[in-house]
């Protein structure tokens, strides 16, 4: 009783009026989770085609290699569907083969019980990777380069989601005597714990975000393909590997060593963010080229 009630003088109550549920219709409820994916997107969306458009982020007054295509609204459109698909297939499948592997061959048919949650980012992340390489193809711009206006607007989603953790009390960190630990009202211990949902969603999100802004229109990093991606890579992979070290490690799931799956899956993260921002700034920068409309009609039909 002692510890609970110092744990409260010194910690944050979890917010009464904070519910999982959005907008509630009657049998069908609208989770805030699921609306941070859909808004996520289409702000990544949106905030692309506001870069797009900006044209001197895409100029340089250095001497360049030549012309590389710039996505513009048809892509985008496209890019948009198939990266929504890479989010929730990858991001289901990755939560599934890297995480709980054992309990869905022993349970089946939980695979497709969705609504009871299980997403992870890196499976999710090779699903938007796979939606770049699609397109890259079919439009024939280069592989760095979509990849670019994927990680651009990736802070958004991020970030919207990793608040709707902290709504739905999930993901948790350890506990900790800092004046803003938080108990959670799932929490059976009731203890005052790092919100590392909020942590998350500070860094990965609102701060990635900053760097990847000040990345492009200030050093113009999207003028060598692939730099902004590798800067993404790097930062998220970092974050999340600091951020992990207040985190409780998920129940019944085994460690990498010291290392925590969620760290021991960014890692590489790191080491590519800092191959490919190497490979970038080794390589000249490039000249906007800007596809003709009635032409990438026509791809998009074929």
């Amino acid at each position: 009783m002692f510890e609970f009630v110092a744990n409260f003088i010194h910690a944050i109550p979890f917010p009464e009026w904070i519910n999982e549920t959005a907008i509630p219709l009657g049998p069908i409820q609208i989770k805030w989770y699921g609306l941070a994916y859909v808004v996520g997107a289409a702000g990544a969306y949106f905030y692309a085609r506001k870069v797009v458009s900006t044209k001197p982020v895409w100029q340089t007054d250095k001497v360049t290699s030549g012309p590389v295509t710039i996505p513009n609204k048809i892509m985008l459109e496209d890019y948009f569907f198939f990266a929504m698909l890479g989010i929730l297939i990858g991001g289901r499948i990755g939560s599934i083969i890297f995480y709980q592997l054992d309990f869905y061959i022993k349970n089946p048919v939980e695979i497709f019980k969705v609504w009871k949650g299980g997403m992870a980012f890196h499976g999710g992340l090779l699903g938007v990777g796979a939606a770049v390489w699609y397109l890259s193809r079919k439009y024939e711009v280069t592989l760095p380069r979509m990849a670019d206006i994927a990680a651009i607007g990736a802070p958004i989603g991020l970030g919207l989601v990793r608040v709707t953790n902290f709504i739905n009390q999930e993901l948790w960190g350890s506990k900790t005597s800092l004046p803003w630990g938080v108990i959670f009202e799932k929490d059976p211990d009731r203890l005052a714990r790092h919100p590392t949902q909020l942590y998350e969603a500070f860094l990965e999100g609102l701060v990635l975000w900053l760097i990847l802004r000040i990345a492009t229109h200030k050093f113009k990093s999207l003028t060598r393909p692939g730099l902004t991606t590798g800067i993404f890579l790097l930062g998220y992979g970092v974050f999340r590997i600091w951020v992990e070290l207040y985190r409780l490690p998920d129940e019944g799931i085994d460690q990498f060593g010291m290392l925590q799956r969620g760290q021991m899956y960014s890692l590489p993260m790191v080491i590519g963010g800092v191959f490919i921002i190497w490979w970038a700034m080794r390589r000249p920068p490039v000249s906007p080229k800007y596809p003709r409309v009635k032409d990438d009609e026509d791809k998009a039909k074929a």
